[in-house]
């Protein structure tokens, strides 16, 4: 192989050339992260059972979940938790290397099975399934500089505004709100339903009765008579909007004409949709949005983005509204990256002094010097097609091998200087008695050197 690149020296840089730029190509495709996925690709399914406690959840919900999850492919283990306010979750963690997205799906499949035996009032909340994520990337906090906005109305617009526009960023995997939306809440006084002689059962079936869309049909729709000349949609508005609407819903008609109403038993108001979460930035109220990556994203292209975008929302935001970001992990990768890449930088720089003052030859020195940007790129490419990232421990890796390509390369030049000195040989031919010599040295020594790392690798 040395030989047939020494008698071929256009067609070896022609490949060094095309190295450099696959390389090159490659450090854009890269993601970018401070250390490399090693945890098995997980995926959680999320239920919630209004008013159940923590035994009816397990017993009706997660455990009929479980049933159908076994025997998923790839599937390790999973573990399931379920708490005393109705809500619970299913964490399934799949073997190292299983493909997340292909695992989403075939969960999905297996939930469906499971759905029909679900209770109706879980399924009518939604179950659902996501590619979990441990670590955030950042997070956004909006908050309301003079208290104009209470945490509730912060929750609603950021739902509503921000959070969409934030999972449509590229590289963003999932964006979740710590922090509720507004919806119309129901508080029943049991005192005054058991005086009506009323259950809860009767207000669930009169708001489910009376607050309903209604496909109304049309009027003078065709077929239609010659004389027919008007044509109309018909409208009616089936569902309540306002407090006072919910409060005049009839929970029961007597025979004497009154009526029972909502608000006769219950405190009708627009809150939160829930409760249970509570987000504070410097000890005043706010909402929060933790953004986490996909698998395969720039940390810092997505974190770029994702601020670059938060930037041009910020202007429309209500007056006294305003966003930051408190954490932010993309800092400190990108301190990270920058020291190595400054190790790689100075262990490139030193490696030039070194051979230039031991060779003592300008020219000598800087063949050995070129080997390590091509060699170099070329781990870049590696990388890529390995489905790898840049974190700390590859271009930790890449500092380790700087000297291993070096070394090389030095006794490669030394060798062909010798030749030439001793024998009087042109360079050409001096290269290819040097090349004869020390071919099987040169891979016994890199082998031998590569071998320290296998345990740690």
């Amino acid at each position: 192989m040395a030989q047939f690149f020494i008698d071929r020296p256009i067609f070896a840089w022609v490949i060094a050339l095309f190295i450099l730029v696959i390389g090159a190509v490659s450090i854009t495709q890269l993601p970018v992260a401070q250390y490399p996925p090693v945890a098995p690709p997980s995926i959680v399914v999320n239920v919630a059972y209004p008013g159940a406690s923590a035994k009816t959840l397990e017993d009706s919900v997660v455990s009929v979940i479980e049933r159908e999850m076994n025997g998923s492919p790839g599937l390790a283990y999973f573990e399931s938790v379920s708490q005393a306010d109705g809500t619970g979750s299913i964490t399934l963690s799949f073997e190292p290397g299983t493909n997340a997205d292909l695992a989403q799906v075939d969960v999905q499949n297996r939930l469906s099975r499971a759905t029909p035996r679900l209770p109706q009032a879980v399924t009518q909340q939604g179950v659902r399934v996501d590619k979990a994520n441990p670590n955030f990337l950042l997070f956004i906090i909006l908050s309301s500089e003079k208290g104009t906005l209470d945490p509730v109305a912060l929750g609603d617009y950021a739902a509503r505004n921000v959070l969409p526009e934030m999972q449509r960023v590229p590289g963003v995997g999932q964006a979740q709100l710590f922090g509720t939306e507004r919806a119309m809440r129901i508080w029943i006084d049991p005192a005054k339903l058991v005086g009506y002689k009323l259950s809860t059962a009767d207000v669930n079936a009169a708001i489910a009765a009376q607050n309903v869309q209604v496909s109304s049909g049309t009027i003078g729709d065709l077929p239609n008579t010659p004389d027919q000349g008007i044509f109309a949609t018909v409208v009616v508005k089936g569902q309540r909007e306002t407090v006072e609407e919910f409060g005049n819903i009839v929970l029961r008609a007597n025979a004497d004409g009154s009526t029972v109403r909502l608000r006769d038993v219950a405190r009708v108001e627009l809150g939160g949709q829930s409760y249970a979460v509570q987000a504070r930035l410097n000890g005043q109220p706010s909402t929060g949005i933790g953004i986490q990556l996909s698998p395969t994203a720039n940390a810092l292209q997505t974190a770029k983005a994702v601020k670059q975008r938060l930037a041009e929302l910020q202007p429309f935001f209500p007056a006294g509204v305003k966003a930051t970001i408190p954490y932010d992990s993309s800092t400190f990768i990108d301190i990270s990256i920058r020291q190595v890449v400054e190790t790689l930088v100075e262990a490139v720089a030193l490696v030039f002094l070194v051979m230039f003052l031991f060779l003592q030859n300008i020219r000598y020195t800087i063949i050995p010097t070129l080997v390590v940007p091509i060699a170099l790129l070329g781990s870049f490419a590696a990388l890529l097609a390995m489905g790898f990232s840049i974190n700390v421990l590859t271009m930790f890796g890449m500092v380790l091998v700087i000297g291993i390509v070096v070394d090389d390369a030095i006794v490669v030049v030394e060798n062909v200087e010798r030749i030439m000195s001793t024998e009087g040989l042109p360079p050409l031919q001096a290269t290819r008695k040097a090349m004869g010599q020390i071919s099987g040295a040169i891979i016994g020594v890199t082998v031998v050197l590569i071998s320290v790392f296998v345990p740690l690798a």
